[in-house]
């Protein structure tokens, strides 16, 4: 036994006592050259002059969801239709394309009467970002960066990018 490492006597542990290097060991890398992820950013940092980065939604994905959530609905109001037996398909189709097409466009209509349900249950914007899932992080992103921004113009701090 060398340099205190290991055990001061084998006997009774049920090994030789031999002791030898870890070789799945890993030194961990110093925050600089090589190392897999920008440095800590702290007081006395490089980077601490430079302002925060929001990251940014990808709106492809954003707009995927938008159009998903388009076809859940019309497909919704499809079975409506098909249980209640008052259509037949031509008429359920020729209905759900029109629905297609106005959600497209941005129907105003639903947007206005979407807003007067939602009044008095809370902050608007606040409201959506608890309704959102942590699973959906580009439409959690959008919505803190409307809100970043509605903050930013009620305090009427200017924008520095």
């Amino acid at each position: 036994m060398s340099s205190n490492v290991g055990l001061t006597t084998p006997r009774g542990s049920g090994t030789s006592g031999y002791v030898q290097r870890n070789y799945a060991f890993m030194k961990p890398r110093t925050a600089g050259y090589g190392a897999p992820y920008p440095p800590v950013s702290g007081a006395n940092s490089a980077d601490a002059g430079r302002p925060f980065k929001q990251r940014q939604p990808d709106q492809q994905i954003l707009e995927h969801d938008r159009r998903r959530a388009i076809e859940v609905k019309v497909m919704e109001e499809r079975e409506r239709l098909e249980e209640e037996n008052e259509r037949v398909e031509e008429e359920i189709a020729d209905r759900n394309k029109n629905k297609k097409k106005k959600k497209k466009n941005g129907d105003e209509e639903e947007k206005e009467g979407e807003k007067e349900e939602g009044e008095g249950e809370g902050e608007g914007e606040g409201r959506i970002l608890r309704q959102l899932k942590s699973y959906q992080v580009h439409e959690l992103a959008e919505a803190k960066i409307e809100e970043s921004e509605r903050l930013r113009r009620a305090l009427g701090i200017r924008e520095d990018r």
